[in-house]
């Protein structure tokens, strides 16, 4: 691999696509290990997971233009052809800031770096296609699911759901998202700063902070390179969380002294965020099946001077006999398709819809087992990151028809709406990522 120069950051790129359909990596994995290894500077590793994600985002739509010009199928072509094609279109493309030659030239050089040199001629020429009728591409496909799959690199079924959910025009808003750069957004800790003070020290390190338009104590960073060299994360005053998620204090209402149950609790941040809320006062029992992910947790706590986190390797679905009717507070962060944060994770949109199946089982048999462990008057919390109703508000709602020991319980979001009982929360609305949230109450006499 040659030093120095921006080559670098698109045969990195190269590697982790190729990870990702070869192993089936996520592509933030993926990233992140290839990018420790191709000891990049900022600005080609900048460029790398600008090449890795802008690929990701909009696959369909370059396969569409990539197709018009190739004289052979995308998918019969040699690995990593077609990665390599992909690469060279999306900067012609979507890179104003680089050279169509440059994109051509490096990727015709790809090629030649990876045992592909008989197909230069094949990806030079198509690229030159692409790059000479950029302002006369080929019209998307007609029909409204199959352009609206196309322009946004969503597969047709997921498509033809959203428009039933929320109707064309804002179903067209919600793929839009998906395909925008997502913000890192962060909670101030209060254990150890405010957000004023945390702001200026984010300035003061050279990142650039805007704080969350409504949620308290969030706050949106760009220009961090890799956040763990701040200084202010090293110390433990922040951790990163999506909105959204943070929103689980608001269902949760937690207070001083109670004890906590985080059912499937890694990586840990709504642990973290019940900690803050609690003033680190009380008990939090943050339970996954992986002991690697609560060796995280416990790490995450140590980082952020919380003390009051333990940590058990535990089944959701497992009953625990001496934990029944213990707990004040019990969370169900479950998990499910992952499709409410394709903007952080774009190869979501990929995954098989069988895989997705197999969920709203694992989920209910979670909350029946975790609704045991509420004692009487306590509240059980059930979340999730997607924004399928057969995984977010059929659940619940089946769950109560057959529990009337539970109810539904209004509660409030920082921005003044008020939930009756449970929410989906939506990017193109919320400004936050695609979050199911309910809350029920356990009545004191069942």
């Amino acid at each position: 691999m040659r030093k120095g120069n921006t080559a670098n950051a698109r045969e990195c790129a190269l590697s982790v696509l190729v990870a990702c359909r070869r192993n089936g990596a996520w592509a933030d994995a993926a990233l992140k290990a290839q990018l420790g290894k191709c000891a990049l500077s900022a600005q080609d590793a900048a460029l790398c997971s600008r090449i890795v994600y802008g690929v990701m985002q909009n696959e369909l739509l370059l396969n569409w233009y990539l197709s018009a010009y190739c004289t052979q199928k995308l998918d019969h072509l040699q690995p990593p052809l077609s990665d390599i094609l992909r690469i060279g279109a999306y900067q012609i493309l979507f890179l104003d800031k680089v050279p169509d030659h440059a994109a051509v030239s490096e990727s015709v050089e790809l090629c030649r770096t990876n045992g592909r040199s008989a197909a230069s001629g094949l990806v030079n020429a198509v690229l030159r296609k692409v790059a000479q009728n950029k302002s006369n591409l080929p019209p998307l496909p007609e029909g409204n699911i199959a352009r609206l799959s196309v322009a946004y690199s969503h597969p047709q079924w997921l498509v033809k759901k959203l428009v039933s959910l929320l109707g064309t025009e804002e179903a067209e808003a919600f793929l839009r998202i998906d395909n925008e750069v997502s913000p890192i957004s962060v909670q101030v800790n209060p254990l150890k700063t405010n957000e004023k003070a945390l702001v200026d020290e984010l300035r003061g390190e050279g990142v650039c902070v805007t704080p969350h338009p409504w949620v308290p104590g969030c706050l949106e960073l760009s220009g961090t390179g890799d956040l763990t060299t701040l200084s202010a994360f090293y110390n433990g005053r922040f951790t990163v969380q999506d909105a959204a998620a943070h929103l689980i204090v608001c269902a949760a209402d937690f207070a001083r002294g109670q004890r906590v149950l985080d059912v499937c609790a890694a990586p840990g941040g709504k642990s973290f965020a019940a900690a803050f809320a609690m003033e680190n006062e009380g008990s939090i029992l943050s339970c996954d099946l992986h002991e690697n992910k609560l060796k995280r947790i416990r790490e995450g706590a140590q980082r952020l001077g919380i003390t009051c986190i333990e940590t058990a390797a535990v089944d959701g679905r497992a009953f625990r006999e001496e934990w029944a009717g213990k707990f004040d507070v019990v969370i169900c962060d479950v998990p499910c398709s992952g499709l409410g944060i394709i903007r952080k994770k774009p190869d979501i949109r990929y995954k098989d819809v069988q895989e997705f199946s197999a969920l709203p089982e694992i989920q209910r048999a979670i909350l029946e087992n975790s609704a045991r462990y509420v004692k009487r008057g306590g509240l059980l919390v059930y979340s999730t990151c997607t924004i399928l109703p057969e995984e977010n508000e059929q659940v619940t709602d089946d769950f109560l028809k057959a529990h009337d020991e539970f109810t539904y319980e209004a509660f409030s979001l920082p921005n003044g709406v008020s939930a009756p009982g449970h929410l989906t929360l939506w990017p193109q609305r919320d400004n936050t990522d695609g979050f199911y949230l309910s809350r029920m109450r356990r009545k004191t006499h069942d």
